[in-house]
């Protein structure tokens, strides 16, 4: 199982960079083409939109597994566990109740796409929406993950919080690095 997760984070980490990378290349060229020689390529503006939707949602599903979603965690971080896990709850609760509107939603305007294709490219519109359709599944897997780790007992007081704010990040990465630090001194000096 956590092999399969870790081969489904990689595809999406690279997906996200290849569409980034291509995003690039594409608006560039584009630019450069209509600047220097007054003509351009009409497909790559769709296709870049196209792809900073894919960017977009699947960075949200990669954010959601790495607890990097914007959060306020002042009152949950008080409260005793008993406490923090009924927010919890309550919290993936309503995240899957969006989850759910929001396929609902991709999912009928998928349906409605489907008749029509981008002027451009000849994409069927379809697969644009489908966009919805895959971050509120991949999402909503995450969360029920979540929320039976939290009714099995296996989460941790962090993984309570749902939230990972920057600065403590950044902090234990500082820290790694001063016990490696420490680490490979005090090996020279045992020498």
């Amino acid at each position: 199982m956590k092999a399969i997760e870790k081969f489904l984070m990689q595809a999406m980490n690279g997906i996200i960079v290849i569409s980034l990378a291509l995003m690039v290349i594409m608006v560039f060229s584009n630019v450069v083409l209509r600047y220097v020689f007054n003509s351009g390529i009409t497909a790559t503006e769709e296709l870049s939109r196209f792809m900073f939707l894919w960017l977009i949602f699947i960075g949200a599903i990669v954010a959601m597994k790495e607890r990097a979603h914007l959060g306020v965690d002042t009152l949950i971080s008080r409260l005793p566990r008993g406490g923090k896990v009924l927010f919890v709850l309550v919290s993936n609760a309503l995240m899957l109740w969006v989850c759910y509107l929001f396929f609902v939603g991709s999912w009928r305007q998928t349906v409605v796409g489907m008749g029509t294709d981008m002027p451009a490219t000849g994409i069927s519109m379809a697969f644009h929406y489908a966009t919805g359709l895959v971050m509120s599944v991949g999402i909503a897997i995450i969360l029920i993950g979540n929320t039976w780790r939290v009714l099995t007992g296996k989460a941790t007081d962090a993984e309570l919080i749902q939230v990972t704010e920057s600065e403590e990040v950044e902090t234990a990465e500082e820290a790694g690095q001063e016990l490696a630090h420490e680490a490979m001194a005090n090996a020279r000096a045992a020498k």
